[in-house]
């Protein structure tokens, strides 16, 4: 059996098409399992239809609200011998769960996965959509911006893992609001576990359409990176560094402005950055020529991305300063010896 799980809230725009998705899929032996955030617009009802005329949907109540609870108190519950977490945003494609089964038996591998085709919702969206699959924007992360052939990763999107990953690591963080999917990633590697990213597997995730929604996003993963590297007591990738770096020289060389009017690191820092922002957006117009209306906002658009990745991670730190020496994980919504009653 696969188990899906879905921790959600607020995706009746989406929610429909993500479920069609699963169940379109030509294994049919799969659970569905959503933990609902106790959403506020239609998103329950469309699920209470869905679950009218397919009895392999079950819907759980998520009253914390936040992904970490919700994929742990499902997990509990599957009974698949491989487990998938979807976002109620996003699509599968139609042999998802034929690929990813063939790469676990075939790749050595705890957790597989493939790359997502970011769907872009108007001007802003697609503006966003392209900085979060760019080089410059995101810092290269290979589910974003797709792969030729498959390789090893340290983290990936809506991955298939086997069921005793669980039984060996535990669930999700539920201290971590953001980035609880890398931490329990970065968890399983240092543990000696693998995740494969194949380019035959596909799905699509609808990217947000609102800079305010972003900055808020991006902040949040800045912020629980520390985190993350606290309970880790390492980072992943230095590409988790450079935006926290980039702000803390902005923040030093507007002070050394103000007190020395010296403008030196300002335009040190700025100047490159800028150019190197115009030399990105001029080379996507040249791969995207229709998106142009979105590539005039796409310097902005990487502003926003670094600024708030990097004012989070400073901020991170400052709240976090005490806590290099606890790298407990806490996980109490998922019971374990249920768990291992439903395999």
């Amino acid at each position: 059996m696969i188990t899906f799980i879905l921790p959600i809230r607020n995706e009746e725009h989406f929610i429909t098409k993500t479920l069609d998705s699963i169940l379109s899929q030509s294994d049919d032996n799969v659970e569905i399992i959503i933990a609902d955030g106790l959403s506020t617009d239609g998103t329950r009802e469309i699920i209470q239809s869905f679950q009218e005329s397919n009895h392999n949907i079950q819907l759980i109540d998520n009253p914390e609200k936040i992904v970490s609870t919700g994929f742990n108190r499902a997990v509990t519950m599957a009974k698949g011998d491989i487990i998938i977490r979807v976002d109620g945003h996003s699509e599968i494609a139609p042999n998802y769960i034929n690929r990813c089964i063939t790469q676990l038996q075939n790749i050595n591998a705890d957790c597989v996965g493939g790359a997502t085709d970011h769907i872009a919702l108007g001007v802003i969206g697609q503006s966003i959509n392209l900085g979060q699959s760019s080089k410059f924007g995101a810092g290269g992360v290979p589910f974003r911006e797709g792969v030729d052939k498959g390789r090893y990763v340290d983290t990936l999107a809506f991955g298939a893992y086997k069921r005793e990953v669980f039984e060996k690591f535990g669930g999700y963080d539920e201290e971590l609001v953001r980035n609880q999917d890398d931490e329990f990633n970065f968890r399983l590697i240092q543990n000696g576990g693998e995740i494969w990213l194949d380019p035959s597997i596909k799905s699509k995730y609808f990217a947000r359409n609102s800079f305010i929604k972003l900055f808020k996003q991006y902040f949040q993963y800045g912020f629980y990176k520390i985190r993350v590297m606290q309970k880790r007591r390492a980072f992943a990738s230095w590409r988790h560094l450079v935006p926290g770096i980039f702000v803390l020289s902005l923040f030093v060389g507007l002070f050394l402005c103000f007190i020395n009017n010296s403008p030196t690191l300002i335009t040190i820092i700025g100047v490159p950055y800028v150019l190197l922002s115009l030399i990105f957006s001029i080379a996507e117009l040249f791969k995207s020529p229709k998106h142009v209306f979105s590539i005039i906002f796409l310097p902005f658009t990487y502003f926003i991305l670094h600024f708030s990745y990097g004012l989070g991670f400073l901020l991170g730190i400052l709240y976090y300063w005490n806590k290099w020496n606890n790298t407990e994980v806490k996980d109490a919504h998922f019971d374990k010896v249920l768990f291992l009653e439903n395999a």
